[in-house]
């Protein structure tokens, strides 16, 4: 038998702070960059009763674990269970079974933050934030750790949501935070917008970034999930986390190729190219950027890493124990 740990949200959810995702989830993509593989998510649509079970894996060699995401949700419970297997990328046995629930904004945010780091103006201090729940929150907290925020404003269309997410944020960070009354003002002279949204139709005119303006989409991980416009993808320098989601489930990029404004030149590499140099990330003050952060196992196994490693040096966690092949697949 082969042990693993099993951890729960309460015993990861006080192990990192913002900046140590950040900093996982960086090298992590450093490891992509030099060729560590990865794949986009697979999600198969249940109809009746509605839901979706939704996977996804990477291997992470200099990490030394692979692993991924399997979550299911909607279905009568209208809610979402995340489990992520960590297993030994040498040897290839288990490491740690975790719920994924409470890192989830952590490390979604801490990619976020990383292709805003390598693709926004180095003095940009400003910043709009779409969308005032749990990865709005995690994006934000992640990309206060890479730039020196001085002002934030917050739209989403509760005005109760973003007054209450400006409030919570003001006490968080020492930047300003404050909820205003629409996209268009919140974009208005934004260094960095971000989008934290489950939005099906563009959340804010492209038209309306100013020159110089840096993007990070985290919500259009569907074919039908469009947060950014065609305009804004025609104006801008296009990274995703990973270049195979361009015709699997980058909605707005696939959106802006069916009407015509980009084509798969438009797509300028992934993030982990910038990170290793491979590609440029940005050239001149007045470029427009966007990353397309819809989500993988790349920085899931990062983080479930580093929550591991951190949870076994403080006894957190419960044993399990799994049989190895060669014992348990007798057919008998």
């Amino acid at each position: 038998m082969t042990d693993a740990l099993f951890l729960t949200s309460d015993d990861v959810s006080d192990l990192a702070g913002p900046g140590d995702y950040v900093e996982a989830v960086r090298d992590a993509y450093r490891q992509r960059g030099e060729g560590a593989p990865a794949e986009p998510r697979t999600k198969l649509v249940n109809d009746d009763p509605p839901g979706m079970l939704t996977t996804y894996a990477a291997v992470l060699p200099e990490t030394g674990a692979m692993g991924g995401y399997m979550y299911g949700a909607g279905f009568g419970e209208r809610d979402a269970w995340f489990m992520t297997p960590l297993f030994d990328a040498e040897s290839g046995e288990p490491l740690a079974l975790l719920d994924g629930a409470s890192m989830n904004p952590y490390k979604t945010g801490a990619a976020g933050a990383v292709g805003t780091d390598v693709l926004a103006r180095h003095d940009a201090s400003s910043l709009a934030v779409i969308g005032s729940g749990a990865q709005a929150r995690g994006q934000l907290r992640a990309i206060d750790t890479v730039r020196d925020l001085e002002t934030v404003w917050v739209y989403s269309p509760t005005k109760e949501h973003r007054e209450d997410f400006a409030g919570e944020m003001n006490k968080r960070l020492d930047a300003s935070v404050a909820a205003v009354a629409s996209s268009a003002a919140a974009v208005e002279d934004a260094d960095i917008v971000v989008t934290a949204t489950n939005a099906s139709d563009p959340v804010f005119d492209g038209d309306h970034l100013e020159p110089g303006t840096h993007v990070t989409a985290m919500g259009q991980y569907d074919p039908e999930k469009r947060e950014l416009d065609a305009r804004t993808l025609e104006r801008a320098t296009y990274v995703l986390d990973l270049e195979a989601r361009a015709d699997t489930d980058a909605g707005s990029f696939i959106r802006a190729k069916e009407e015509g404004v980009v084509d798969d030149e438009d797509v300028h590499g992934e993030l982990g190219d910038v990170i290793v140099n491979r590609i440029a990330g940005r050239e001149s003050a007045e470029e427009i950027t966007v990353f397309d952060s819809g989500g993988t196992a790349i920085e899931t196994v990062a983080a479930a890493h580093m929550l591991y490693e951190r949870a076994s040096e403080r006894g957190r966690g419960k044993s399990i124990d799994f049989a190895p092949a060669s014992d348990a697949l007798t057919g008998e």
